[in-house]
């Protein structure tokens, strides 16, 4: 089978694909570990939440629904997102980690930051991607595609 590219390729193929099921299987066994050790609820709120998210892009990318609601700039709300979940995952696996916890929870703290990992992985993928190929409205024009009016 020939690997597909552009924008009919499916999402998990992509490296950008491979990097959101690796987030969601990372953030799904950080809340399991946070269920287990019966960390504070926050924990598992922020975690529940962030799962909830990765979900909602990883089946708005399989459908393809990105491109039937064209009218929100999906990237940049996929970048926002990165960057909001590194920050509150950064933040509940160092308070995961700290000295009076169970093992588990540390476990969970440990898959936690390599969430945030995947998270900052996923955000630059994204930026690159825009960077290079923009979309939407402002897109990158050369003078070369100028129509000249005589």
């Amino acid at each position: 089978m020939p690997v597909q590219k552009g924008k009919d390729r499916p999402i998990c193929y992509s490296v950008k694909g491979q990097v959101k099921i690796l987030r969601l299987i990372l953030t799904v066994t950080s809340m399991s570990c946070f269920i287990i050790s019966q960390a504070p609820e926050p924990y598992i709120v922020i975690t529940g939440f962030e799962v909830t998210i990765i979900c909602f892009f990883i089946i708005l990318y399989v459908f393809r629904l990105d491109l039937l609601l064209n009218y929100i700039f999906w990237p940049l709300l996929d970048i926002i997102n990165s960057l909001v979940t590194a920050i509150f995952m950064l933040t509940v696996s160092v308070l995961a980690i700290t000295p009076e916890t169970s093992t588990i929870m540390v476990i969970g703290g440990v898959f936690g930051l390599l969430a945030v990992i995947c998270c900052l992985v996923d955000g630059a993928l994204i930026y690159r991607k825009l960077l290079f190929n923009p979309g939407g409205p402002y897109q990158k024009r050369s003078t070369h595609d100028k129509t000249s009016v005589l």
